[in-house]
């Protein structure tokens, strides 16, 4: 099953299972913007889903959320409010903006989901501008963890809605250009961490 059919399939139910176990760690990780952007900045939400994020978004910026499922974007686009957002259908691994196009890009539970993490990390490092930030919400393996069970778990819910066994330090391997600012657990143990990068270089 396809990610976009899957999650197609999901976004009727998606807020019944993730909204109150994420809230408190969304907001967290969205006061981060205030103090890293300014007014007026252009920040871009990756895998914006059914819009989890908008409530605490600051509304003195101007936002771009993305999305693969149309479902979920119309769930969203409901919760838009005061918000200056532009909702678009696409893919985060393969982002439709020209280099260096926005000050932040906040990343909430997408690494972990689609197919090709590296991928989406360095499309994020390539459309952030320098000297700008990645805030990062997702559920990440230590390096050299064994977490048996996440790992036979995951051909399956690699599938339908969600990788296991990322671990996030392997990704930021790859970007160069993109050195860690923050990195806290948040929930279940430490397997959700809550990332802040900051882009050093072109």
């Amino acid at each position: 099953m396809g990610l976009k059919h899957s999650y197609t399939l999901i976004a009727p139910f998606y807020d019944l299972v993730v909204a109150k176990a994420t809230h408190a760690i969304r907001k967290t990780s969205l006061q981060q913007i205030q103090q890293l952007s300014r007014h007026g900045d252009k920040i871009l939400i990756t895998g914006i889903g059914t819009g989890l994020d908008i409530p605490h978004l600051p509304a003195d910026r101007f936002y771009t959320g993305i999305d693969l499922t149309p479902g979920m974007l119309n769930k969203a686009a409901r919760r838009k409010g005061a918000v200056n957002i532009t909702l678009q259908l696409g893919d985060a691994m393969n982002l439709p903006y020209e280099g260096a196009s926005f000050d932040l890009i906040v990343m909430h539970l997408i690494l972990a989901v689609v197919p090709d993490p590296q991928l989406a990390l360095r499309e994020a490092q390539r459309v952030v501008k320098t000297r700008g930030h990645i805030l990062i919400l997702d559920k990440f393996l230590k390096p050299g963890q064994l977490a048996l069970l996440r790992r036979l778990a995951n051909p399956i819910t690699r599938h339908i809605a969600t990788q296991t066994t990322v671990v996030f330090e392997h990704l930021l391997e790859e970007c160069k250009s993109l050195a860690k600012v923050e990195d806290e657990p948040v929930l279940a143990g430490g397997w959700f961490r809550r990332i802040v990068l900051q882009k050093t270089k072109d």
